[in-house]
């Protein structure tokens, strides 16, 4: 099991990255993103990615995996930046067949 936690990890930060700036992606990881650049202070950006005003990737980058719980612990997975820098996090669902249903944005 382990081992398809960690693909499933993988699958699902790759689609986070992928979905950002598309319309797909305008509710969830977008709007992450614009939010946390906009509500985090310099200082948090700068411990983190080394710099003032990172770009959206260097955000996406940061994210660590919070937790994964459903039908075998397998279905959902939450991701957030590191510390308690946030409430929120991007929820990614997978179906029955192992594949991405939706990505969102939750707190």
């Amino acid at each position: 099991m382990a081992g398809e936690v960690e693909k499933r990890t993988e699958l699902a930060l790759d689609a986070i990255r992928k979905a950002y700036g598309t319309e797909a992606g305008e509710f969830s990881t977008t709007m992450f993103v614009g939010h946390h650049l906009g509500e985090l202070p310099q200082n948090y950006w700068q411990e983190h990615t080394g710099t003032d005003e990172p770009d959206p990737a260097a955000v996406l980058g940061l994210l660590e995996l919070k937790s994964n719980w459903g039908d075998g612990d397998i279905e959902n997975f939450d991701f957030s930046l590191p510390g308690d820098a946030t409430d929120y996090v991007l929820s990614v669902r997978f179906n029955d067949s192992g594949e991405i249903d939706e990505i969102s944005m939750e707190s």
